[in-house]
């Protein structure tokens, strides 16, 4: 399995966001390989994004961010849920995009049909660890990576959901989903 280059996350999240819907999220486990098609995205589009973890700046929590693109962020909220984001650039710039939720791939995964709805739920479903911080996307021999694109999203944009506190970033259109599937986490609104 080939992982996506370096270089389709070496752009800013407004970009890699919309771009990863369809892409294939796939963790590597001691009995294979679980599988999931991306169908909901946020990006999170650096320092003067007010919902982004980098508005506060370079910190022990946020330094992966800063670093090279293309590397999982991960992070605990509310003590209980894990997040799974991937680096984004160009370069350092401090972005990111949260993966949503996921669709199973295989029916031989019937149980990831209702678990890879939401970012917390998605990490349960994947495994997804505060180890897996960090981890190399691009690295086809890592534990948690990202394949090209199946088949043909029809993208839909709305807000992200849960920053109500970023004043009027709250609002921003940065939530990207794919409107093929029925495995997001909450519906789009009507616009």
């Amino acid at each position: 399995m080939e992982p996506l280059p370096r270089s389709f996350f070496d752009r800013n999240a407004l970009r890699v966001a919309p771009a990863l819907l369809g892409c294939i999220l796939a963790r590597r486990m001691r009995e294979g390989w679980i599988l999931g098609r991306i169908v909901e995205t946020e990006a999170y589009v650096g320092e003067h994004d007010l919902a982004c973890h980098a508005r506060a700046g370079r910190t022990a929590r946020t330094e992966v961010m800063y670093g090279e693109p293309g590397h999982a962020y991960v992070y605990l909220i509310y003590g209980i849920h894990q997040m799974l984001n991937c680096v984004c650039g160009p370069g350092s710039d401090a972005n990111a995009v949260l993966i949503r939720a996921a669709e199973p791939v295989r029916d031989s995964l019937p149980w990831l049909h209702r678990t890879a709805q939401g970012p917390g739920n998605l990490c349960k479903a994947f495994g997804v660890k505060p180890a897996q911080n960090g981890a190399d996307l691009c690295d086809p021999e890592g534990p948690l990576i990202v394949l090209p694109r199946v088949g043909r999203p029809r993208i839909a944009r709305g807000p992200r959901i849960g920053v109500d506190y970023a004043g009027p970033w709250a609002a921003e259109p940065l939530r990207f989903c794919d409107l093929n599937s029925v495995h997001l986490s909450r519906p789009v609104p009507a616009r």
